[in-house]
C-alpha cells in the first residue's frame, strides 16, 4: 500500500518503508521525523559499488538532497543503465542490524523489490495509527503449514487423484499436493516438488522447461500409478512474478538468470524447499523417489528430515530458447544435466 509500518525491536522503534511503493510526498513526511537511512540486501550493494560491512546488508545514509527518483534508482535495476552512478554513498557501520535484516525479509515475502527506507523514532505511542510489529512476533523463518482442504479432482492423466491445500501462518501464499492414485505410506513415495510458474505452466513460455516438467511429472506419477506431485507458490524461483519478469527484462539486456537476480537484490535461489517436505510429513510420508535435476532440492528435504531413497533424472523441456538458461541453471546452481 505503501504506508511505513513501525517495527518494535526491545527498546528500539523504526519506522520502516518499502522502497518500490513509497510516494513521493510519504518520503518527505519521512524525512521530516528524523535521519533516514535505507538497506538493500548485499547482492544489490555490490551492483550499486556500495560498501557491505553488515555480511548481507548494506546500510545507507540517505543524502540531503535525495528525492524519490534517487530512491527508485537505488532499488530498480532498470535503471542502472540510465544512471549508472548512485555514489558516491555514506555507509553506517556497527549496531545491530536485526530491525533492518527484517526489513529486507517482509520486502521479499511481499515479493517487493529488497530496499527499504528505516527512520528510527522515539515513543512508539506517538504514532496510533500505524501498523505496529513487534520482530518477535513477525514469521520470518519456518512457517507453520497446515491442511485446509482435500477433495477428489479427476485429472487427464489419472482419474483417481485429490488435491490438498496447505496454508501457513503467515498468512502468505497457499502450496497444494497433488496425490495420484493410494501411495503408500511405508516406503518412498514417488514425488516431484513444482514451484509455480505462471509463463511457462500457463502460458506455455519457451524461456524455461518448467511446462514441461510439469507435464512430464504427473504422466510419470499417473504410469508409476501413485505418487505425490507437491505446486508450491514460489514464483520465479520465490522472488514472485513481477520480479520474475523484471529479471527477463534484464536477461534480455544480457545478463544471465543468476546475475538477473542479483541486479534485482535478490539471491539466485530464494525458494524454501523445505516447505514441500513439511508437507509431506504432514501427510504421512517419510522417504521420497524425487524426480528432479536439483541437488538442493534433495539436501533441503534430507535436512527436513525426509529421506530421499533415489533421485530420479527429470530431463524434459529443452529448446533452442532456454539452452542459455538451462547452461546456466547447471554452472552456476549446480543443476544435473
Amino acid at each position: 500500500m505503501g504506508l511505513p509500518i513501525l517495527l518494535e525491536h526491545g527498546t528500539k522503534a523504526m519506522l520502516i518503508a518499502a522502497a518500490e511503493t513509497l510516494s513521493a510526498a510519504r518520503l518527505s513526511e519521512l524525512r521530516a521525523i528524523g535521519p533516514a537511512h535505507i538497506v538493500i540486501t548485499s547482492r544489490r550493494a555490490t551492483v550499486v559499488r556500495a560498501m557491505v560491512y553488515d555480511d548481507d546488508l548494506a546500510r545507507l545514509r540517505m543524502p540531503s538532497d535525495a528525492d524519490i527518483g534517487w530512491l527508485r534508482g537505488m532499488a530498480d535495476p532498470s535503471l542502472d543503465l540510465t544512471h549508472p552512478m548512485k555514489g558516491p554513498f555514506s555507509p553506517l557501520r556497527g549496531g545491530d542490524v536485526t530491525v533492518e535484516r527484517a526489513a529486507i525479509a517482509l520486502c521479499k515475502q511481499a515479493h517487493l523489490l529488497p530496499t527499504a527506507v528505516i527512520v528510527p523514532i522515539g515513543p512508539a505511542s506517538s504514532y496510533p495509527d500505524l501498523v505496529r510489529l513487534d520482530l518477535s512476533d513477525l514469521s520470518l523463518g519456518q512457517q507453520l503449514l497446515t491442511q485446509v482442504a482435500a477433495a477428489r479432482v479427476p485429472l487427464a492423466v489419472a482419474n483417481n487423484t485429490r488435491v490438498h491445500v496447505f496454508s501457513h501462518d503467515s498468512g502468505f501464499a497457499e502450496h497444494y499436493a497433488v496425490e495420484i492414485g493410494e501411495p503408500a505410506r511405508d516406503g518412498p513415495v514417488l514425488s516431484r516438488l513444482h514451484s509455480a510458474c505462471f509463463t511457462g505452466d500457463i502460458l506455455g513460455s519457451r524461456k524455461c522447461d518448467c511446462g514441461a516438467q510439469l507435464d512430464a511429472a504427473l504422466k510419470n506419477i499417473a504410469q508409476e500409478g501413485s505418487g505425490v506431485l507437491l505446486y508450491l507458490n514460489q514464483e520465479g524461483r520465490g522472488i514472485g512474478l513481477a520480479n520474475k519478469l523484471r529479471a527477463y527484462a534484464l536477461q534480455d539486456q544480457g545478463f544471465d538468470t543468476v546475475e538477473a537476480n542479483h541486479r534485482l537484490g535478490f539471491e539466485d535461489d530464494e525458494r524454501d524447499f523445505q516447505i514441500g517436505a513439511r508437507i509431506l510429513q504432514k501427510m504421512g510420508f517419510d522417504a521420497v523417489r524425487l524426480m528432479t535435476n536439483n541437488p538442493a532440492k534433495v539436501a533441503r528435504m534430507e535436512e527436513a528430515g525426509l529421506s530421499v531413497a533415489e533421485r530420479v533424472p527429470h530431463l524434459v523441456g529443452q529448446t533452442a530458447e532456454n539452452s542459455a538458461y538451462l547452461k546456466t541453471k547447471a554452472a552456476k546452481s549446480g543443476h544435473l544435466f
